[in-house]
């Protein structure tokens, strides 16, 4: 199968963890913004329990900080976070890659398997460069995970996939604030999906990589604007600092 496998039916933890996530994606939870469990247990009109569960649970995702006599609070990333993202999400990617391409290879029936996974994944592609192309970074957000999720079925490795996702919802968690503020963030918004897509059908090692260095390499110049101090930090109202520079 293409997705992920069994369909199981969501908890309440998974439900408000899903909630608060998309929130904070959505940049209505905005970074270094403070909550407790009683606030949200009211706003979603839950017990305190699966709101605590939730929380936690983001928490270990890396999205959230907790203080035990604060609550939570939306964790602020630096411009030297993102950058470690990228780097260790392009580490891994490029193990991937060689694995795949000089590996033993998929059998028959796994071959066949990819061909019905690509269908759907191709459709993903589209949706998500058309939404990059087009500015639309709500849009783009949802199609752009869920097309990595289900690529990354590919591999056949649950823990490597997982560990990817969490590192692309790190990396928007830290780039929508910006993204919003910036009236030429659909020069920054990568759309090179299909590209991936096409490479991958054919089989083409090359192609594969040059598409992924592009990625990454995409995000990393754009990180080296915010640590320029061409954007404003949206939270703070000035530049963002630098690498290794102290915040005030």
């Amino acid at each position: 199968m293409c997705a992920s496998g069994a369909v199981t039916r969501s908890t309440l933890r998974q439900q408000i963890a899903d909630a608060l996530r998309d929130e904070v994606l959505a940049g209505r939870l905005q970074p270094g913004r403070e909550f407790t469990v009683k606030q949200i247990a009211e706003q979603y009109g839950v017990s305190a329990t699966p709101v605590r569960e939730a929380l936690f649970d983001l928490s270990a995702q890396g999205l959230l900080e907790s203080d035990q006599h604060r609550g939570f609070r939306v964790r602020e990333f630096t411009v030297a976070d993102y950058r470690s993202l990228v780097e260790a999400r392009s580490l891994v990617i490029d193990g991937v890659i060689r694995g795949v391409f000089f590996g033993p290879g998929p059998s028959p029936a796994q071959l066949e398997g990819y061909r019905d996974c690509l269908v759907s994944v191709r459709r993903r592609a589209q949706e998500a460069a058309r939404a990059a192309l087009g500015g639309d970074l709500d849009i783009l957000i949802g199609y752009d995970l869920r097309f990595w999720r289900e690529l990354g079925v590919l591999v056949g490795n649950t823990y490597i996939n997982d560990f990817l996702h969490r590192l692309r919802v790190q990396a928007w968690v830290f780039a929508v604030p910006y993204l919003r503020h910036d009236a030429r963030a659909r020069d920054w918004l990568w759309h090179g999906h299909p590209d991936l897509v096409a490479a991958i059908t054919l089989g083409d090692h090359d192609a594969v990589r040059a598409v992924m260095d592009d990625y990454s390499a995409h995000a990393l110049n754009w990180a080296d604007r915010l640590a320029a101090g061409e954007l404003e930090h949206p939270g703070r109202g000035g530049p963002e600092p630098a690498a290794g520079t102290p915040e005030p």
